[in-house]
């Protein structure tokens, strides 16, 4: 096996992989061998073996991971998977259970990690990993000098894909550390209430800021969303004045995305909040204020009254779908 690449996938909390699968695969089909390690209960690794195989992973090895343990199981799974396999470097979705894993893995190697990286690429030496810092205003790019590297890749900033594969199943036991972990004793599910995308993985974001007022006219982010099938997010401001909720907030105290489309209605575009969308694919403002900091990094700008605006949107996209 030529430079493989190994990807920790454990099983999301509601079932199946975890979001970023796909780019992870495709993050590391474009620097070596993709390898899989899918981790979860016995009764769904076959499942997840071909659904990770069916994203490119040429080889997939599965570990059982029944119990109420948070983190250790993966990990252990994740360190056995590297002994087993030699891997160049490891990369795992950014997601809060794939961060949980990676730090454990990289402390238990005392292998360098790598955070929240948006792209990869190699050079003579090896792996290079790429990083937008400083609130987004610039690309840098860190390499290890010893390894394996473990990176965990922001969801939505790899557009490449590898191809499916024909399943290549290894299942080995993995010997428990017994290292301490939280345990789940028990839980409620949160019901339901939105069939909107989930944020962090949404291809597209509509986002409301100050401008929007108050709660009641922040509904008209929602309602553009809905037209556009996209997911909301809000501004750390809109979020402070209660417009929306917290779990909506995007930026460098909220949540990171990247999505081929980000809207931002009313949002002035501090630089902690476009620490947090600047590597969307295309940006479209919407704000009064010609001179906002948001227009600095928009890809298409519209300087106006956002309730005139969005609502002749909301009507031209509605009446697409008619």
């Amino acid at each position: 096996m030529t430079h493989p690449i190994l990807t920790v996938l454990p099983a999301a909390p509601g079932g199946g992989l975890p979001a970023g699968a796909a780019e992870v695969l495709g993050a590391a089909s474009e620097i070596g061998t993709p390898v899989a390690v899918v981790v979860g209960p016995a009764d769904a690794l076959a499942g997840l073996a071909e659904q990770a195989a069916s994203l490119g992973a040429t080889t997939v090895h599965t570990a059982t991971a029944d119990g109420d343990q948070l983190g250790v199981p993966a990990a252990d799974a994740a360190a056995a998977a590297v002994a087993l396999v030699q891997p160049d470097a490891v990369l795992v979705p950014a997601t809060i259970e794939g961060r949980d894993v990676a730090g454990r893995l990289a402390a238990r190697l005392r292998a360098p990690l790598a955070a929240d990286i948006v792209g990869v690429s190699r050079d003579d030496e090896g792996v290079v990993v790429r990083h937008s810092v400083y609130g987004g205003a610039y690309d840098v790019d860190s390499a290890a000098t010893f390894g394996p590297l473990v990176a965990t890749v922001r969801l939505g900033a790899i557009d490449a894909r590898a191809e499916a594969a024909t399943p290549d199943v290894h299942e080995f036991a993995v010997e428990a550390s017994g290292r301490r972990a939280a345990v789940v004793e028990g839980f409620e599910p949160a019901p339901q209430t939105s069939s909107r995308p989930d944020l962090r993985s949404a291809k597209k974001v509509v986002s409301g800021g100050r401008g929007l007022g108050s709660k009641e006219q922040f509904a008209l982010v929602e309602q553009l969303a809905d037209a556009l099938g996209a997911a909301v997010g809000a501004s750390r401001a809109a979020v402070d004045a209660g417009y929306a909720e917290q779990s909506l907030q995007v930026g460098q105290t909220g949540t990171s995305v990247s999505p081929e489309l980000y809207l931002a209605v009313g949002i002035s575009g501090a630089i902690q909040h476009r620490a947090g969308m600047q590597t969307a694919k295309t940006i479209i403002a919407i704000d009064k204020d010609a001179s906002a900091p948001i227009f600095e990094v928009a890809d298409l700008g519209v300087v106006g009254d956002l309730f005139t605006i969005v609502p002749q949107l909301i009507s031209a996209l509605e009446a697409r779908k008619g």
